[in-house]
């Protein structure tokens, strides 16, 4: 029998889910977008539920609902930003609920990247196709909820203590500890004699 001590198995990363999950949030967008601009034409609604609900085909210059329009190319960088990120973190990434999250918002951050490099006036400055009107809502695509919707659980699960490279809820006493193990007194302490000591090593040098 080993006297070696167990180590903790490590815990498993959850990088495939992030991926899966982008990827159906992509195919979907991409499918939905073809067969709108197939079966759609700008300026003619088709009432889903009455003139709430409706297809309506749109090409939109800015973000997710339409908003800031006439920014494309920085809005572009900035999605592009986003997905390098997602990716380096999802190295790390082991909390199941995080993987859904980032997955949702790298499909629909992708989908509507496609747009932007494939779609007119030219690459970085392509519109987005919208094609869901809701109410007053502004028109959006799957992409736009998914992106919202991630960004939602995202912060739903840092309120609520879920860290992304843990599949552990963070506990009050975990702050602490960390809290107390960065403000430590013996840490204080030790900064405090190291000062004293190069201190009285200067002085001793000094010439009299």
């Amino acid at each position: 029998m080993s006297d070696e001590p167990e180590t903790a198995p490590k815990p498993q990363r959850r990088i495939k889910l992030l991926l899966i999950v982008a990827a159906v949030v992509l195919a979907l967008d991409i499918v939905s977008k073809v067969l709108a601009v197939k079966l759609l034409q700008p300026g003619k609604p088709v009432p889903i539920i009455g003139d709430t609900v409706t297809w309506t085909l749109v090409r939109n210059s800015g973000a997710a609902f339409s908003f800031a329009t006439g920014y494309t190319w920085v809005l572009t960088l900035i999605a592009m930003s986003v997905v390098v990120g997602i990716l380096i973190i999802g190295r790390r990434l082991v909390s199941t609920w995080w993987a859904l999250g980032l997955g949702m918002i790298l499909g629909g951050a992708l989908g509507n990247l496609v747009d932007r490099f494939f779609r007119g006036p030219g690459p970085l400055r392509g519109h987005v196709v919208d094609f869901l009107s809701v109410g007053w809502w502004p028109v959006f695509n799957i992409a736009d909820p998914a992106v919202v919707g991630g960004a939602i659980l995202l912060v739903a699960l840092s309120l609520f203590g879920y860290d992304y490279d843990s599949s552990e809820r963070r506990t009050a006493e975990d702050q602490d500890n960390q809290q107390s193990t960065e403000f430590s007194p013996e840490s204080s302490e030790s900064d405090v004699e190291d000062t004293e000591s190069a201190d009285a090593q200067t002085s001793q040098t000094k010439p009299t």
